[in-house]
């Protein structure tokens, strides 16, 4: 029995602090006008800007990794673990995941068992990594706004810690998931997060995106209701 009852997150099949001269685009749609709540169109509503530097970019900025920021007991890498593996157990708090399977990993398309202790073959992956996030619109957020971000369940997934590791902050331009059945709901969920908080995409990034969803254009846009500011007992620094 667990000692409370995990609140449901979406489902997912699933880096800027100096000011910099940039160019905003407005991106044209080629062909029929998407539908309104199409992922292309969440795509195009995007801006398209060059990258800035990742000056004084540093984690603590997006709080205490897997903060409880929707007050349901358990840290925030446990609920993903909780949603993405099959098979689990948990510790006596109800909450600390310490076995299950991810089947199939969403990037290689593998099935890795994941036992908690040692060194995990399963991580927690930050869909839109944090220094990706901050040097495309995340410098300029209120502390709650980062917390949120770092730990809204629509941009996290559990993965295979190699290949998460080999991506590290890497945007869609320069890395793909290498199960090539992924890379449409991928692409859709990058497209998601940064539609949802606002970020922006560079030319390279929009054409890479634009690319994988041509060929699944009724790719589902995810979506989630997790707040876009933690509360205000959690906090970063500025």
């Amino acid at each position: 029995m667990t000692r409370r009852t995990r609140a449901a997150a979406p489902a997912l099949l699933a880096a800027l602090f100096v000011a910099t001269a940039c160019t905003v685009e407005n991106v044209p749609e080629a062909g029929d006008e998407p539908a309104a709540d199409s992922v292309l169109r969440a795509l195009a509503d995007l801006t398209v800007e060059e990258r800035a530097a990742e000056t004084d970019y540093d984690r603590r900025k997006f709080g205490s990794p897997w903060a409880d920021t929707d007050g349901n007991g358990c840290g925030t890498r446990d609920d993903i673990l909780s949603r993405d593996l099959t098979g689990i157990a948990v510790d006596a708090d109800g909450c600390a995941v310490t076995s299950g399977t991810l089947d199939p990993d969403p990037f290689t398309g593998e099935s890795i068992a994941f036992a908690r202790g040692g060194r995990s073959e399963v991580d927690i992956d930050h869909l839109v990594a944090l220094s990706d996030a901050w040097q495309k619109g995340a410098h300029a957020w209120d502390p709650a706004k980062r917390i949120a971000f770092a730990n809204d369940p629509l941009n996290l997934l559990a993965v295979d810690a190699g290949a998460n590791r080999a991506k590290g902050d890497a945007d869609a331009a320069t890395w793909l998931p290498p199960h090539e059945p992924y890379r449409c709901a991928y692409a859709a969920a990058q497209v998601g997060v940064k539609h949802k908080y606002g970020l922006w995409v560079t030319r390279a990034e929009h054409d890479a995106l634009t690319r994988v969803l041509n060929a699944c254009p009724d790719e589902p846009l995810p979506t989630g209701g997790a707040p876009t500011a933690a509360p205000p007992e959690f906090t970063a620094p500025e």
